[in-house]
């Protein structure tokens, strides 16, 4: 009987249908698709009370206006004769909507809609080709983000919001994403995160639920990265998140070793400009608890850059919350400190994960990882926690591995303050520790690359420290035991050293190319800061560079050692060394002061601030290495205070100042009218504080003291208040 029946309406199908039309059976599915959500959604909306009461009569005029647009809309879907691309879907998706946007509805009914807007965006009626899909699109994200219905008991409460994640992931998922703006993903973003915080307060399920949607969200708009070409979404300078305007202009000074930089697969590590630590600006943290969606042209443009800017800033914001949390005596800080960080630190490496190396061909994001991201990478890389400190160590391999060559300063910063540091258990690094960072060390002893790029990058460069030293040290130290029983650590520690041997031994077999080099003299003096290679992509021009600079770093480190006990002596062996000249001139000595690592802070500051003529010309000398253009007078002054201790006599402080005040107006001048204006400021930042690290001082200065104390300061004016504040 079946089978008759199946072939009589496949007979009266042959009849009723043209021939060359396929498209007509596609058509009746869709309107009964749709007549089939518009029934599901009256069917509930009937079943309560009041609205099954109150609109049961036939007159229109008794009926709701959702009730009336449900059944307007069902008596148009049949009738309608053009393609469904040539639908608006705002005709058919109004309805639903309208309900999910209701306060009148329960949470049953706000469900059901939801679930049939889930339906046609995951069937794909809704895609690229169809007409509107741009303002249907946005149509969705502004109803759903701002969903509203009547709570009628948890339990309907939690599926809304399940229901709301669903169409939300979607929404991104969906063929016409592309169409959707900067801002609306952004907003999408937003409400995710929101339901993420309120499902804390709510059952396992919808907390998994939620976080797994923030993860899917992630993973699915940074992947698009790659395709985007980085000068077509560019930021406008003026908005919130703009990048560092020194971060274009000097990514050459933080550039890595790598066997990528050739474009080759050659093993050969050619390394780049040498980087040094003098323009490293001091990472101002910031708070704040969502993204701020900017209506201005580039957040309404098709989504790219700029939402994703907005979206890596805020997952460093969620890091940067946990700066202003106090722990409470009672609480564990490892069960406390856990929570937002890994949620956080997850997403953040699900984005570099699928975005890779593209997010180092635009400035702001990578702006954002060399400051923002690594900032908190090594703070949080020292907390108590293992689990973060594994989290932390994926983030930094995979940073690793898809943009080494930029983040130079960043990893050396990384391997010295933080798991060279854990694994030598200091600070009271615990066994888990210790067991985390060694496993990390020699993840990264088994990439290809990894013992030359740091041996060539950070041993010899002369402002970088000696990590590939430091970490063959340390794995020798720790692959054998000493009065203690054998444990997982040394065995750790053993592979770490096999790894660095295996790969040192496949580089000798393949590195055939450079030829043997003779004892490297130094000759005559040279700039010791002013050295550079004249081909990077040579290894018979690169390799004897290296070699040189390793041979005068190691001179300048005996040199260092000289100068913390004798500055005198320390001199007479530069020059000796043919590392100073034979007459000592206040440019070289600013330099050797200026970048040379591990010299005693008091010493250079005692020097800078002599009343010498000599001293006095190495001070002007020194202030004018620094780069302080478009930068910040605090910012500069602190980066400026970094390289040496400001001496204690007031008189050496006037004038270690006026340097810093006459550099920095030499280079910024958009606001201060002179360099006394500067002079003046500066020496209030610095009682600033003062006043505020020091304990004896109880009435400390408040903002508008500082303010009134900075009355008429530039050239008989005041600054703005928002300067100084």
């Amino acid at each position: 009987m079946m089978g008759c029946l199946n072939q009589q309406s496949e007979v009266n199908t042959r009849f009723s249908e043209p021939k060359d039309c396929t498209i007509k059976p596609f058509k009746g599915a869709l309107a009964c698709m749709v007549n089939s959500e518009i029934g599901a959604v009256l069917a509930v909306m009937r079943r309560n009370v009041r609205w099954g009461f109150r609109y049961a009569a036939d007159d229109d005029h008794l009926e709701h206006p959702l009730i009336h647009s449900f059944k307007e809309l069902r008596k148009s879907i049949f009738s309608w004769q053009h393609h469904w691309n040539k639908v608006d879907p705002l005709l058919y998706l109004r309805p639903f909507l309208d309900v999910i946007q209701s306060d009148e509805t329960g949470a049953p009914i706000t469900g059901v809609a939801l679930s049939s807007v889930y339906k046609f965006l995951t069937l794909e009626i809704i895609d690229s080709a169809i007409m509107n899909v741009e303002k249907s699109l946005h149509q969705i994200v502004e109803t759903v983000t701002s969903c509203r219905f009547e709570v009628t008991d948890p339990a309907s409460e939690e599926v809304v919001l399940m229901k709301i994640l669903q169409v939300l992931l979607a929404c991104m998922k969906s063929k016409a994403s592309a169409n959707l703006s900067n801002h609306h993903v952004c907003n999408i973003v937003n409400t995710c995160f929101r339901l993420v915080h309120q499902a804390s307060a709510k059952s396992e399920l919808l907390q998994r639920i939620a976080r797994h949607t923030m993860h899917e969200l992630v993973r699915h708009i940074f992947s698009h990265l790659p395709n985007i070409d980085s000068k077509a979404h560019e930021f406008d300078q003026q908005s919130r998140l703009c990048a560092d305007p020194e971060a274009g202009e000097k990514q050459h000074d933080n550039s890595c070793v790598s066997s990528e930089s050739t474009g080759k697969s050659a093993p050969a590590a050619v390394p780049l400009n040498a980087s040094d630590k003098r323009d490293e600006t001091t990472h101002e943290t910031t708070q704040k608890e969502e993204i701020a969606c900017n209506r201005e042209n580039p957040m309404m443009d098709p989504y790219g850059v700029p939402c994703m800017v907005e979206i890596f800033h805020f997952l460093c914001s969620l890091l940067n919350v946990m700066e202003s949390i106090e722990i409470g005596s009672r609480s564990n800080p490892i069960a406390y400190d856990e929570d937002v960080p890994l949620f956080a630190l997850g997403l953040v490496n699900s984005a570099i994960e699928v975005s890779g190396a593209s997010s180092g061909n635009h400035p702001e994001l990578l702006a954002l990882i060399q400051k923002d991201l690594f900032h908190n990478l090594m703070r949080f890389g020292l907390s108590m926690s293992p689990l973060i400190l594994s989290t932390v160590c994926s983030i930094v391999l995979n940073l690793y591995h898809h943009m080494r060559i930029k983040l130079k300063l960043q990893l050396e910063a990384f391997f010295s303050g933080v798991l060279l540091r854990i694994a030598q258990s200091k600070h009271g690094a615990s066994y888990q520790q210790q067991e985390v960072a060694i496993e990390t060390l020699v993840d990264f002893c088994r990439q290809p690359m990894f013992m030359p790029e740091m041996y060539a990058n950070f041993d010899c460069d002369i402002s970088c420290s000696d990590v590939f030293e430091d970490l063959a040290n340390l794995l020798s130290k720790s692959s054998f035991p000493v009065n203690i029983p054998l444990s997982a650590l040394n065995t750790l520690a053993l592979d770490g050293l096999i790894a660095m041997m295996q790969g040192l031994a496949e580089r000798i077999s393949q590195d055939s190319f450079v030829s043997e080099q003779a004892s490297i003299d130094l000759g005559e003096y040279r700039p010791f800061w002013a050295e550079i290679c004249k081909d990077y992509s040579d290894p018979n021009h690169w390799v004897p560079f290296v070699r040189k600079m390793k041979l005068i770093k190691r001179k300048l480190l005996i040199g260092v050692d000289y100068f913390n006990r004798d500055p005198k002596k320390c001199m007479e062996f530069l020059q000796g060394m043919h590392l100073l000249p034979e007459k000592c001139d206040p440019r070289s000595v600013a330099c050797f002061f200026r970048y040379m690592t591990g010299l005693d802070k008091n010493l250079i500051g005692d020097f800078l601030g002599s009343h010498e003529d000599f001293y006095i010309e190495v001070l002007q000398e020194f202030a004018g290495t620094f780069d302080f253009w478009d930068m910040n007078l605090d910012i500069a002054l602190r980066i400026f205070l970094e390289t040496f201790r400001l001496p204690g006599e007031s008189q050496k402080i006037q004038r270690v100042l006026e340097a810093f005040a006459e550099r920095y107006y030499e280079q910024s001048q958009n606001i201060l009218a002179d360099k006394d204006a500067a002079l003046l400021l500066s020496y209030s930042i610095t009682m600033l504080n003062t006043d505020q690290h020091n304990a004896q001082v109880k009435k400390k200065m408040t903002e508008e003291d500082f303010i009134h104390n900075n009355r008429r300061i530039n050239g008989g004016n005041d600054l703005p208040r928002e300067f100084l504040s």
